[in-house]
């Protein structure tokens, strides 16, 4: 059985699956190969406990948590409304292929339209192939304004 639900960070099982799912994907290549800080492992679910904006979702293959998608409210000024920015998309490796990611991202789409978002928003690696087509099912497509602008890039800068 395939399933998501919001994770209720006050429980224990939840909250240890949100740091396990997330460590598992931050190890793998397209989370950039290297484990989470021990500080971010002790202290991520106090601090998205502390953010009423963040909605976390996981995901259930037989009643083991096997995904995780952590998302965080932003606001369209140009819609005046709230957006749902997805912000980390992951599925244990050994559950990849059976269809969580969409379950998981349907109720994300279920959160955005209980809040009244305009939109949901997510970035992808270039070389993430596989991860731009499960978006592509999902109706997800680059952005662009139009053809004078081209498509919108992501970018960072870190601060110390």
């Amino acid at each position: 059985m395939i399933y998501a639900q919001r994770a209720d960070l006050e429980n224990p099982r939840h909250a240890q699956a949100v740091v396990e799912l997330l460590n598992g994907y931050a190890i793998d290549p397209m989370g950039g190969g290297e484990p989470l800080s021990a500080f971010t492992q002790a202290n991520l679910v106090n601090e998205l406990r502390s953010r009423p904006t963040a909605h976390i979702v996981l995901g259930f293959v037989d009643n083991e948590p096997a995904g995780l998608v952590n998302c965080f409210e932003g606001f369209s000024t140009f819609a005046c409304k709230p957006l749902l920015n997805i912000h980390d998309v992951t599925v244990a490796s050994q559950h990849r292929g059976k269809g969580l990611s969409s379950v998981m991202l349907d109720k994300v789409e279920e959160i955005a339209r209980e809040l009244g978002c305009c939109k949901l928003t997510l970035e992808v690696l270039e070389g993430n192939t596989i991860a731009q087509a499960a978006y592509e099912r999902m109706g997800f497509a680059g952005y662009e304004l139009g053809e004078l602008s081209g498509r919108a890039m992501f970018w960072q800068k870190k601060l110390a």
